[in-house]
């Protein structure tokens, strides 16, 4: 775009501006006045940056001058002098009409900025005030009963660590935890961060092959499981010379070592080691806005930053105290339970009640023995507990918050459930792996609570800031107006593990961490998810990666293409994955066969649920598979939806 002097002919080169001073103090009208530009040249606006060309009055000192423009914009004026008496002019401009970039809003939470000491090990800052609590309760076996102290976890966590060092874990070395909810998966993932070393989490009922796309690429050197899982890694981690350490009653199996042999390790016995707090300690996976699940590298700095965002200050956001029990139900292997009920609960010294597995009967009987405080749940569990007719025979008057997260909760499910607990306080989370994982969180459960609004998913965690975006340009949205949400602070993730491009398409250049969800901010700062641009399928608060089962239906002989999308089915369940393929030249494949193919390869919440037979699947020019034409074509199959 190019323009000429004339443009400029009936006003001033300064119109517009309230004040123009030079580093002498000389005002823009009077320099102007005096002819020191005599005349304008050319002008070229390349985005927001405009140059200009200009003639001078020989001999007049130039620096730069700074105006204050109407509407509170800003422009940096710089004259440059030449041999020929003619200079160059840059300007930046904000907030100028047209040309200008649009000014970001900027929110953050009502709670004020809190000081964090994020620059230590995670296991320092979890057991910052061991002194004071080492003789509580830190984490109870619901399945056993057996009470660990904080003192007792700690030592454990330290003697485990100077295993892995006998092991052969190094600083910077990748373990895997491939275990239910238990006293050892707590004390192992502490180890990590004893150690130096990273922790990789992943579901113990995954399939050999989904165990070993993690493995290989977060470049496992142990894992640690139950002796009833062995047998689906023994074959890969023999080939790989990868060590197994198995947790339970008994010997080892043959080729594994015991978690009991490296837990009696002498701490002593574990050298001093360099630390960084950007080393990463904790390497969950998640399929991010698109694609094949990814390892996310949370760092000391950034899991010590989240769980003070939620924890700390004198009105903490999220109010755990040290005389709280809290559920843990929901599995360690997810982020929302390894950060906000295990590192939340040991930097507060609350105790720990951990469950297995999820059944109503052994829950209800847990909180009623133990009288469980807090309750941190997701919305399917909160269904099965509204549905449930024994939960009338309990006393559940203990409970006094109940955490929702992983998916959003409508406002019939939170009324039944809250007859139910009169006495609870009932809000919901919003986070994301990548985030570290909180984003927002209802300001009810703080110290000093505030009034919050159904179906609003909390405001944006303290020392962070949030930006709504348009997902088309990238222009910062206002209040109310729905955009991507985006998040900034010391709590992302430092990255995806060996995929600097998933890095840089997920993180701009600014830190801005974009979260591939839909929502808006509303007059009262409270934030609400109303969609979602990001691919994955949730079930069950389960992650779903469409581009995973697509990579698997492809590899039947029978099929020549698909494409996966979610299809809703109800608000316990969620989502379910459903697949439109097309079937090579003259093949016959049917539904049943291909769903077969799948679930023998995938874990049970991965499974293709229906199938769509056609003739291709919809692509941009550059390959990528078309997902809302899919979501169009099943809505077209169906008016209601296909389940009872």
């Amino acid at each position: 775009m190019r323009g000429k002097g004339t443009r400029w002919a009936n006003r001033s080169p300064f119109h517009g501006c309230d004040s123009l001073l030079n580093h002498e103090g000389v005002g823009a009208r009077e320099i102007f006045s005096r002819d020191v530009i005599v005349a304008l040249g050319e002008i070229q606006i390349v985005g927001y940056h405009v140059t200009l060309s200009v003639t001078c009055r020989r001999g007049w000192p130039f620096d730069y001058y700074e105006l204050t423009l109407l509407q509170r914009s800003r422009l940096l004026f710089y004259i440059l002098p030449s041999s020929s008496f003619r200079a160059a002019a840059a300007l930046t401009f904000a907030g100028m009409g047209s040309i200008m970039p649009p000014k970001e809003t900027i929110f953050r939470s009502k709670l004020p900025d809190i000081e964090i000491t994020n620059d230590i090990p995670l296991h320092v800052y979890c057991f910052e005030r061991l002194a004071e609590f080492a003789d509580r309760p830190c984490v109870i076996d619901g399945a056993t009963g057996t009470v660990l102290t904080y003192a007792e976890v700690e030592a454990a966590a330290r003697r485990f660590a100077s295993g892995l060092h006998a092991a052969g874990i190094g600083r910077g070395d990748v373990f895997m935890i491939l275990l239910r909810n238990s006293p050892e998966f707590v004390i192992a993932f502490l180890a990590a961060s004893f150690r130096g070393a990273v922790a990789t989490t992943a579901n113990p009922f995954y399939t050999s092959g989904e165990i070993y796309k993690q493995a290989s690429g977060a470049g496992v050197r142990l894992i640690i499981t139950e002796s009833c899982y062995v047998d689906k890694i023994r074959d890969f981690a023999g080939e790989g010379g990868i060590t197994i350490v198995t947790v339970g009653d008994g010997p080892a199996p043959d080729g594994c070592r015991s978690f009991a042999d490296l837990l009696a390790t002498d701490a002593g016995a574990m050298p001093a080691s360099e630390f960084d707090p950007d080393d990463v300690v904790a390497l969950p996976y998640s399929s991010g806005t698109t694609g094949l699940p990814k390892g996310v590298m949370l760092t000391h700095r950034s899991l010590i930053t989240s769980v003070a965002q939620q924890v700390d200050g004198e009105n903490p956001n999220l109010y755990y105290h040290p005389e709280d029990v809290i559920l843990c139900v929901l599995p360690l292997f997810h982020i929302y339970s390894l950060n906000s009920v295990l590192l939340c609960s040991l930097r507060v010294g609350a105790a720990i009640l951990i469950m297995r597995r999820f059944e109503v009967g052994p829950l209800l009987e847990l909180v009623q023995r133990y009288k469980v405080t807090i309750a941190p749940l997701v919305p399917p569990i909160v269904l099965e507990f509204v549905k449930s007719p024994l939960v009338d025979s309990y006393d559940l008057s203990s409970i006094r918050m109940v955490m929702s997260g992983a998916a959003p909760m409508g406002k019939e499910l939170e009324d039944k459930f809250m007859s139910k607990l009169p006495n609870a306080q009932l809000g919901q989370g919003y986070g994301m792996t990548e985030a570290g994982p909180v984003l927002s969180m209802c300001l009810a459960f703080a110290k000093e609570p505030f009034e919050v609004k159904t179906g609003a998913c909390g405001t944006v965690v303290r020392n962070a800031e949030m930006k709504i975006v348009d997902p088309e340009t990238g222009a910062s949205m206002g209040r109310n107006q729905r955009g991507e949400i985006c998040i900034r602070g010391a709590q992302i993730m430092k990255g995806y593990i060996n995929d600097p491009e998933a890095t840089k398409n997920t993180i701009d250049k600014d830190g801005w961490l974009h979260t591939g969800d839909i929502g808006y901010i509303d007059d009262d700062d409270e934030v609400f998810i109303v969609d979602r641009l990001k691919e994955i399928i949730k079930y069950k608060g389960f992650q779903v990666a469409p581009a995973e089962l697509e990579a698997l239906l492809i590899t039947h002989p029978n099929v020549a293409d698909a494409g996966v999308v979610p299809m809703k089915v109800d608000e316990g369940t969620g989502e379910v994955p459903v697949a439109f393929v097309v079937r090579s030249n003259g093949s016959k494949i049917t539904e049943d066969e291909i769903k077969q193919y799948i679930s023998k390869q995938v874990i049970f919440y991965k499974r293709i649920n229906k199938v769509f037979f056609t003739d291709a699947i919809p692509k941009a020019p550059t390959g990528k598979i078309l997902r809302k034409d899919l979501r169009a074509k099943l809505a077209a199959q169906f008016t209601t939806s296909p389940f009872p």
